[in-house]
């Protein structure tokens, strides 16, 4: 039977974007998409600094694109975002929730009080005696925020996902490989290790595409809007300037030392996974040459995701322009596939 999966919401600091599919048995097609651009600083780091911003961006993307729907499933990360492996008490769903805060508290940063909790099991429980899986933690108040804003806009938010699981349901390629998926955008970096699908591990770093235009723009003594069509037009490859390529790399260096450290704690950690291959998307990965660069600096295979291949029947969308929209959709894409849990 034909499904309506609530609409995919991606608000990042620098646009909104919106995937809607039809479901047919296993097959997810797309039926629509959108997107609207954010003015600097109404999202900074996942949290919400201009609800009024985000709530009207929200009305003029439904009114252009037409939804079918107002149910939407939304994705949230923030700096402070806390994922961690760990077992608890095998109880079950109900008391689980109920009993979450009070098994995990010492295990967090975060107070739990201000705290938004869940668990994603990495293993069928049985009757053990625990369950080994992931604990999430972020800021509530963070939260609770988008969400009023995007219900301000006469949306009806459905659910509430992590950004990095809806980047592993687009764009995971499952085979053998332990295999990081980096989603750069504008000012955060989300970051999944998976092997055949289950997460071993998520991070969200404090970088991204906007730190990489300010330190061009400082190193060569250049205006940011400048800074930002050198990196955008000639990134790593450079413009004929014998000082861009060096201003460059030194501007990206940050986020590869980031991805090295995670990878080094990763691999030394309890489950001593190696990651073998890195996909890049986010409008951030698409700067020339950095494919090519991490590549070098990290001794891994570095390609790019593809984030539309659970999808089918994406032609008459990519006459509207898709294929300019995908590189940052992943998350949207990912959050209507559905929870997969």
């Amino acid at each position: 039977m034909a499904g309506a999966p609530p609409i995919g919401l991606d608000i990042g600091s620098s646009s909104i974007r919106a995937v809607e599919v039809r479901r047919s048995k296993d097959e997810y097609s797309l039926t629509n998409f959108g997107q609207v651009p954010l003015d600097p600083g109404t999202v900074q780091g996942g949290v919400v600094q201009d609800p009024l911003h985000v709530t009207n961006a929200l009305k003029q993307l439904w009114a252009a694109c037409r939804f079918g729907s107002k149910r939407v499933s939304l994705g949230v990360t923030n700096p402070q975002l806390v994922v961690r492996e760990m077992s608890i008490a095998n109880l079950p769903a109900g008391q689980m929730r109920q009993a979450l805060p009070f098994q995990v508290k010492d295990a967090l940063p975060l107070a739990v009080e201000r705290s938004l909790l869940d668990f994603y099991p990495l293993e069928q429980p049985g009757d053990n005696p625990t369950v080994r899986g992931l604990l999430i933690a972020m800021p509530k108040d963070a939260v609770l925020e988008m969400v009023q804003a995007v219900e301000s806009a006469g949306l009806h938010v459905t659910g509430v996902d992590l950004a990095s699981f809806a980047l592993l349901r687009a764009a995971s390629r499952l085979d053998t490989q332990v295999e990081a998926i980096v989603d750069i955008g504008a000012d955060i970096t989300s970051v999944v290790v998976h092997a055949d699908g289950e997460p071993l591990f998520v991070r969200t770093l404090p970088r991204g595409g906007s730190e990489i235009t300010e330190s061009i723009a400082t190193r060569l003594g250049i205006p940011a809007p400048q800074a930002e069509d050198l990196k955008c037009r000639h990134g790593l490859e450079g413009d004929g300037n014998p000082d861009s390529p060096a201003a460059v790399a030194d501007a990206v260096r940050p986020l590869a030392n980031e991805l090295r450290s995670s990878f080094t704690y990763l691999a030394s950690g309890e489950r001593q996974k190696q990651v073998t291959r890195l996909s890049l998307c986010g409008g951030g990965a698409l700067m020339p040459g950095l494919a090519q660069h991490l590549q070098q600096q990290l001794g891994i295979v570095v390609m790019y995701a593809d984030s539309t291949s659970r999808l089918r029947d994406t032609r008459r969308a990519r006459e509207r322009g898709f294929d300019s929209f995908v590189p940052s959709a992943a998350v949207s894409i990912g959050l209507t596939l559905g929870a997969g849990r």
